[in-house]
């Protein structure tokens, strides 16, 4: 058990560090290390729990708890929890005071403007790992692509879009 708690503290600390712009942004390496790394849970199940932390009120990164909580048990959680949100936040506390020195400097600006469109890219990046793995058929192809369009297009909140998916999934699958 003390190797696992191990496994999950290096695996979601290193994930910590790496979340540039964002939780969903390391998704695409969170699921590889899950699924393909150590075997901790199928591409169906980190699907299914990035849904349900998405679904869930409060932060977006509630899949780090329910991996935690799966692969052993309490400990697991507050192992995965800690191991998440502390090292970006400390990181975070000190990178602030640095960034603030430098408030008018001209390469902030660029700097910035440079790592909106990677940002862009990476959460681009995981919508398509979930989608992959979520939409094996058509008919819920076509959900992703609904799914999308009336958050673009529409700026429906998450709340409607999601209840329509769960109302298509009842009448259509």
């Amino acid at each position: 058990m003390i190797y696992v708690l191990v496994a999950l503290a290096v695996v979601f600390t290193q994930l910590s560090l790496l979340a540039f712009g964002g939780g969903n942004a390391i998704l695409p390496e969170m699921q590889h290390q899950v699924v393909e790394v150590h075997h901790w849970l199928s591409a169906e199940q980190f699907s299914s729990y990035f849904a349900m932390a998405q679904a869930a009120p409060g932060p977006n990164m509630m899949i780090v708890s329910l991996i935690g909580w799966h692969v052993a048990g309490p400990a697991g959680l507050i192992v995965t929890s800690i191991a998440k949100f502390a090292p970006s936040s400390i990181l975070t506390i000190y990178a602030l005071k640095f960034w603030q020195r430098f408030q008018d400097h001209p390469y902030r600006a660029r700097f910035e403007k440079a790592l909106k469109p990677i940002t862009v890219g990476l959460v681009l990046a995981s919508a398509y790992m979930i989608a992959e793995v979520s939409a094996y058929n058509l008919l819920l192809v076509a959900l992703v692509v609904i799914a999308a369009a009336l958050s673009f297009f529409k700026n429906l909140h998450p709340l409607w879009v999601m209840a329509f998916g769960a109302i298509s999934g009842i009448f259509l699958l």
